[in-house]
C-alpha cells in the first residue's frame, strides 16, 4: 500500500504582544524599551517620533525603531501602544496633539519620573481616551541620553511603578504591565502622591544635590585646581550630575512641593551635622556616620 507523502508542518506565527508601537522620545528610556521588546519578540513594528532628526536616524540605523514618523497623527495611527518618554513638560502638548487621532483600542502610557502632574495632564487633554492612559515610571536609567545610550538590558530586574487612575481600563493596564514585564521588570502599583513623595527623596533630591555640588566647585575661583584633585569619592557622588539638565529641570517643576519638602529635611540634617562638627561632638558625629553606613549596607544587601 502506497503511503501518502508527509504534509509539511504548518508553523503558526504567534502575534506579538504589541503589533505597532509608537515612541515619543527615542532616547535612553524609550530606545531601551523598544530594544528590550524586540529581544523578547514582543513587538512587531516600532515607530519613532522626536525633535532631532539626527537622533531618529541613529535610532533607525541601530535597529531601535523601524520607521520615522512624519507627524504625531501618523505615528499613533493603528498603534496598539503609545509610549511617551520625553522630558515631562513636553508630555501635555503631545497628549493634546495625539488625542484626536487615537484609535478606540490604542493604549497610551508614559515613563515620567513624577506622576501626579502627568495624570493631571492626561485628564485635561485625553477626553474619551483617558481610561486607556496608564501612568507608569520605570525605575532604571543612567546618566547618558539619546538613542545611542539605549540598550536592551536596562530594565532587567528593575522595578516599574504603575499609578492607576480611577476608571482605567483593565485591558489597558494589563497591556502596559505585560510589556514592561517582557522587558524584565517587576511591576509594583502605587498611589501617585505616595510615588511623588518617595521619589522626591530617593531620586530627585540626590540629583539636585549632585548638580549643586558640582556647580559649587565650578563657580569657585580655583575651580580648575579643585577639579584637578577630585578623585573617586567626588566622581561617585556627582556621577548623576551628568544627566540631562532639561529632564531634571522638568522634574523639579512638576514635583516642586515634594522636592522642597525633601530639601527642607536635608537642610535640617546638614544643620545638625554642622553643629556637631562646629562644637566638636565627635562621638555623636561618629554615631550618625555609623547609622548611615549601616542603613546603606542593609539597603545594598537587600537589593
Amino acid at each position: 500500500m502506497k503511503r501518502k507523502p508527509a504534509q509539511p508542518v504548518q508553523r503558526v506565527r504567534r502575534r506579538p504582544l504589541i503589533g505597532r508601537l509608537a515612541i515619543f522620545g527615542v532616547g535612553l528610556i524609550g530606545g531601551s524599551f523598544a530594544l528590550a521588546l524586540k529581544r523578547a519578540r514582543a513587538v512587531g513594528h516600532v515607530v519613532g517620533v522626536g525633535r532631532t532628526r539626527a537622533n531618529l536616524l541613529a535610532a533607525r540605523r541601530l535597529g531601535i525603531i523601524d520607521e520615522i514618523a512624519t507627524d504625531a497623527a501618523a505615528a499613533v495611527r493603528d498603534a496598539d501602544l503609545v509610549l511617551i518618554a520625553t522630558p515631562l513638560r513636553q508630555i501635555e502638548g503631545i497628549l493634546a496633539t495625539i488625542a484626536p487621532h487615537l484609535g478606540p483600542r490604542t493604549v497610551v502610557t508614559d515613563a515620567g519620573s513624577t506622576k501626579q502632574s502627568v495624570i493631571a495632564m492626561a485628564r485635561s487633554t485625553l477626553g474619551a481616551a483617558l481610561p486607556r492612559f496608564v501612568p507608569a515610571h520605570p525605575i532604571a536609567g543612567t546618566e547618558k541620553s539619546g538613542a545611542r545610550a539605549a540598550f536592551a538590558e536596562l530594565y532587567r530586574g528593575r522595578n516599574l511603578i504603575v499609578t492607576p487612575v480611577p476608571g482605567i481600563e483593565p485591558r489597558a493596564q494589563s497591556l502596559v504591565e505585560r510589556a514592561w514585564r517582557a522587558c524584565g521588570m517587576r511591576v509594583i502599583r502605587m498611589d501617585a502622591a505616595e510615588h511623588d513623595r518617595v521619589f522626591a527623596h530617593v531620586s530627585h533630591l540626590p540629583h539636585v544635590l549632585a548638580f549643586a555640588m558640582v556647580d559649587l566647585i565650578a563657580c569657585a575661583p580655583d575651580a580648575r585646581r579643585m577639579f584637578g584633585f577630585a578623585a573617586g569619592g567626588f566622581r561617585d557622588f556627582t556621577r548623576i550630575a551628568a544627566s540631562s539638565p532639561e529632564m531634571w529641570r522638568d522634574i523639579c517643576a512638576t514635583n516642586r512641593e515634594a522636592i522642597l519638602a525633601g530639601l527642607d529635611a536635608y537642610q535640617q540634617e546638614l544643620e545638625a551635622m554642622y553643629a556637631l562638627i562646629e562644637q566638636g561632638y565627635l562621638e555623636a558625629l561618629t554615631e550618625r556616620f555609623a547609622r548611615a553606613r549601616a542603613a546603606r549596607t542593609r539597603w545594598v544587601a537587600a537589593k
